[in-house]
């Protein structure tokens, strides 16, 4: 019997399924869960979202378990054998705490990849996919949430630049780039999260570009 294609979405609050009014939103509108339905009966999506995820940090003051570089290894060795693993971080990277700019959120990325090189392996022992996803910008009406003076006017400008650094790092180091940006947006709410229409979007782009990365690759295993 053939085994299921394992893929584990790795993120934060937007693919945790955060919704701006409040609350979460429920399995048939997260974009992990979304995307699992479209990908069918051979497909099994891991959803790994967390609220808060940075990519190599703790938070001060929001407290532990932040830094996806800490949870990372064991996640990802607990949900092995992986096909591929999507990491869409560094919004919260952005925050004024922190005071980042694209380049080392970039870094954090990097230290991500090598980590999942590392920890996640399909079943035939060869290491998981990667795909990196930008996540969209944080919208200009940030000044008129309760967001506001947490990430602050920089972060508009910082998540703006993770869509060249992360696409730089994914030539760098051999991985499948995603701009989230050319499938969703993120609600006027609270300039930061997904809407339900961009979890279906999400969900049908994503699904896309998984599905051809891995018969692509199948197609390049078969002719070696």
């Amino acid at each position: 019997m053939n085994m299921k294609r394992r893929v584990l979405c790795f993120g934060d609050s937007n693919t945790y399924g955060y919704d701006p009014r409040g609350g979460r939103y429920d399995d048939d509108t997260r974009w992990p869960s979304r995307m699992g339905k479209l990908l069918g009966p051979e497909y099994s999506v891991i959803e790994e979202g967390f609220n808060g995820r940075t990519c190599v940090m703790d938070d001060p003051t929001e407290g532990g378990y932040k830094s996806g570089a800490n949870y990372l290894p064991p996640c990802l060795m607990s949900h092995n054998p992986l096909d591929a693993v999507i990491l869409m971080l560094g919004s919260n990277d952005s925050k004024k705490r922190f005071g980042l700019e694209p380049m080392t959120i970039g870094e954090g990325m990097m230290q991500l990849i090598r980590l999942t090189r590392m920890y996640a392996q399909n079943s035939d022992g060869a290491p998981a996919k990667i795909i990196v996803a930008a996540p969209p910008p944080i919208r200009d009406c940030l000044e008129k949430t309760r967001y506001r003076d947490c990430f602050g006017p920089d972060a508009i400008r910082v998540t703006r630049g993770l869509k060249d650094e992360y696409a730089r790092i994914a030539r760098l180091l051999r991985c499948e780039f995603v701009d989230a940006a050319q499938f969703a947006a993120l609600s006027e709410l609270d300039s930061l999260h997904f809407t339900r229409e961009d979890h279906l979007r999400m969900a049908e782009g994503m699904a896309k570009k998984l599905r051809a990365m891995l018969e692509n690759a199948d197609q390049e295993g078969r002719t070696l």
